[in-house]
């Protein structure tokens, strides 16, 4: 592909039940934009299912910040978009080309969470509406920046939890995100599973930990992540 307008980054993990289907609905997006995958040590065939649908797909360390660095290091394009596997992009994006054409630092979509809990809705609002306020936005709204602004703001902080929180306030100190009204779409799995209320309760207080100070190693592990030591941030390109 020439001269790119976006390049879209995915850090992936194990997602070889979902990847293929998520990458083939990108496909429509291909003259325009270039979508690069970045797994970050796989056990399944996730990266496999992945290759043909890319333009690049890198194995990189784990832990998503890494990955979208390592991707971003690769991106071709003047605007990254950094979109999770279970996000859907909306099918209308002239507001995110006149974001582009208006040469905007950076930004992030509204966003619907799709499940069958009835507090997704309330929950999808009120991330919303916080962002609006805030001026923060989270890695499910489908951040988006200039290149140029990633590399002032030192891209993403190298830390397992509230990455998008810490880059975001990066960008804030540049601009104001540009707030996108046509919203993603994003799985609800990851409340459903873990239950929506206790979810709800558990983001709160670990937001809550981080703006007062506690590391992001910390939180992580009362998210429940398996936190190793600082690891090898090498990638390597497929």
């Amino acid at each position: 592909m020439s001269d790119p307008q976006l390049s879209i980054i995915i850090p992936v993990l194990n997602e070889s039940a979902i990847i293929e289907e998520k990458l083939v609905s990108l496909q429509v997006l291909r003259p325009w934009a270039e979508i690069i995958v970045v797994d970050g040590g796989s056990h399944d065939s996730t990266p496999e299912l992945a290759k043909p649908w890319v333009d690049h797909l890198v194995i990189s360390s784990p832990g998503r910040a890494r990955q979208m660095n390592n991707g971003a290091a690769l991106a071709a394009s003047p605007y990254l978009l950094f979109l999770h596997i279970d996000t859907r992009l909306p099918c209308d994006l002239k507001n995110l080309e006149r974001a582009m054409q208006e040469q905007v630092v950076w930004g992030r979509f509204d966003v619907v969470i799709l499940g069958k809990h009835p507090m997704l809705k309330v929950i999808a609002k009120m991330m919303n509406v916080r962002s609006r306020v805030t001026g923060i936005a989270t890695g499910d709204q489908a951040i988006f920046v200039k290149r140029t602004a990633f590399a002032m703001a030192q891209g993403f902080p190298d830390q397992p939890l509230m990455e998008d929180i810490e880059f975001s306030k990066r960008l804030k100190a540049l601009q104001n995100p540009r707030c996108i009204r046509e919203p993603v779409e994003t799985s609800g799995r990851r409340w459903e599973q873990k239950g929506v209320l206790k979810t709800i309760f558990l983001m709160w207080f670990l937001r809550l930990a981080y703006w007062i100070g506690c590391s992001p190693k910390t939180l992580a592990m009362l998210y429940g992540y398996r936190v190793d030591e600082e690891g090898d941030s090498e990638c390597r390109r497929l």
